[in-house]
């Protein structure tokens, strides 16, 4: 797919510079995020009108006996951390899908090693069904078939001006309706430049293309679409068209949690994430770095609040929640027998207090049955990033 190899070039061109992280963000935020999300709305009516994104439809049936179903997630927390929080998973999925039929002889769970080692799994057949991005999907989306879409509970905060979002005051709860979009934030940490860059926010300032230029950024793979493709689109809405590979000091982690452990040690200036990641890091933040929260994160010594030390200087556009998708490789997994059936035994199980328990490690809070279509946005976006 020729958007995957311009990605793949993105990437390593990011990865050189990373070796070495205008305008006025604030005030023209909200204009700016209904003009790209109309753009990008167009962009991808004309993707589906140009039918670039047909692909052949499942078989009607397979087998109702598979010795061994394999899911995997992306690596958007520690790995530790999933494995962990969705530990009994397994046993759910195997009593679910048999009230449908279904003889599983044993489900494997693991986390990939990048958001782009999963889709290639999911393309290539290694994997069954894996929990994807919808920008990892969208990269993805010829090899394999999304057929559910996460919902969440929205925030208490969804402004778009980056100021609103600081401050022990601020904190965010995830208590809002529930919401099928998140966004992506750009934090600026508790180094001495990043709290120069939080400081002209806080004070109604704007940011200039030279303030972040100057800043070391963390971002994500090419693919993550919090950390990496709609942080690439906040900074072309906002400064010229410029984006991340134009930022001069940038270095690509491996996770969010490397993200925060970076940012709380001041090695980087600046940070992306999606919009509830200090929710998800307030009790390691603050924890001695020798002990470990509830949840397996490790402890990163920091004295005061999380809310308070880790400014957002910009919001990034809506971004469509995740998926659950499945490989196109296998006939016994890509038929419309068995995608209806996991398709309503993970509505089921994430309708448990058991299911919203292991979920949560991701956020997810409920799941509804998706098409390919609705992801024709987050192809859009890709295309934005890799053709600007």
């Amino acid at each position: 797919m020729e958007i995957k190899k311009s990605l793949a070039s993105l990437l390593a061109i990011a990865m050189l510079a990373g070796c070495s992280s205008g305008s006025a963000a604030t005030s023209t935020a909200e204009a700016s995020s209904d003009a790209s999300e109309e753009a990008a709305t167009a962009a991808a009516t004309a993707a589906a009108d140009d039918g670039s994104q047909t692909k052949a439809a499942p078989a009607e049936t397979g087998s109702k006996d598979i010795d061994k179903l394999t899911f995997q997630f992306v690596p958007s927390k520690d790995a530790d951390v999933i494995i962990t929080g969705t530990a009994g998973l397994d046993k759910l999925v195997i009593d679910e899908m048999a009230s449908k039929g279904y003889n599983i002889g044993s489900v494997d769970i693991s986390v990939g090693t990048s958001y782009e080692a999963t889709g290639e799994a999911l393309a290539a057949g290694t994997i069954d069904v894996g929990w994807l991005p919808g920008g990892t999907y969208a990269l993805y989306s010829d090899e394999c078939d999304v057929v559910l879409t996460a919902t969440r509970n929205g925030l208490s905060n969804d402004s778009t001006n980056p100021a609103d979002w600081n401050g022990e005051a601020n904190a965010t709860k995830k208590d809002g309706p529930q919401v099928t979009y998140y966004r992506s934030l750009i934090y600026a940490t508790p180094s001495e430049y990043g709290k120069q860059l939080a400081e002209k926010v806080n004070n109604g300032e704007a940011l200039t293309w030279d303030d972040l230029n100057q800043a070391n950024w963390g971002v994500m793979n090419v693919s993550s679409s919090a950390g990496y493709i709609y942080p690439s689109l906040w900074l072309m809405n906002n400064y010229d068209g410029k984006k991340i590979t134009d930022l001069d000091h940038v270095q690509t982690l491996d996770s969010y949690g490397s993200a925060f452990q970076q940012a709380a040690a001041e090695s980087l200036d600046i940070i992306v994430c999606y919009a509830d990641g200090r929710n998800d890091y307030e009790a390691a933040w603050t924890l001695p770095t020798d002990q470990q929260d509830d949840t397996g994160k490790q402890g990163m010594g920091r004295s005061d609040s999380i809310w308070n030390e880790l400014n957002v200087i910009g919001v990034g556009d809506k971004i469509y929640n995740d998926t659950v998708a499945v490989t196109m490789a296998n006939p016994d997994i890509y038929n419309t027998e068995f995608i209806t059936a996991l398709q309503d035994s993970l509505i089921d199980i994430i309708g448990t207090e058991e299911g919203k328990n292991i979920f949560s490690v991701y956020s997810h809070t409920g799941y509804q049955k998706a098409v390919d279509s609705d992801y024709d946005i987050a192809r859009a976006a890709l295309k934005a990033v890799d053709e600007n």
